[in-house]
């Protein structure tokens, strides 16, 4: 997977991220898993649970709207990656492109 966004759009009135990616293929994050899925060392437990895949319990997490999932800002981080900025003041989650295509919802990318 090598797919790079080519257009990002934060819907907080949904409380959705749509990726639309260069292949075509549309991905859209509700906030919730999103943040259930943050990549930072402190929300995956430590620095030895790290991994470039989404832990695939956050499918099943079920965040109820707070703070913690309110979307401030969502910010470019070079040509890689995107920090998302949550209202309880969260922003140490760097979500890079294979990983946030790794996290996509639809079916078509997660047939069990």
């Amino acid at each position: 997977m090598n797919e790079k966004p080519t257009d990002i759009t934060a819907n907080k009135k949904t409380r959705e991220l749509t990726l639309t990616w260069d292949d075509g293929h549309i991905s859209v994050y509700p906030f919730g898993l999103l943040r259930a899925a943050c990549p930072c060392a402190s929300c995956r437990g430590g620095h030895e649970n790290m991994g470039s895949e989404p832990d695939p319990d956050v499918f099943s997490a079920d965040l109820k709207e707070s703070a913690s999932t309110r979307l401030t800002n969502v910010i470019a981080i070079g040509s890689y990656a995107l920090s998302i900025v949550w209202e309880d003041g969260h922003d140490y989650g760097i979500f890079n492109w294979h990983y946030l295509r790794a996290l996509c919802p639809c079916d078509e990318d997660h047939s069990n």
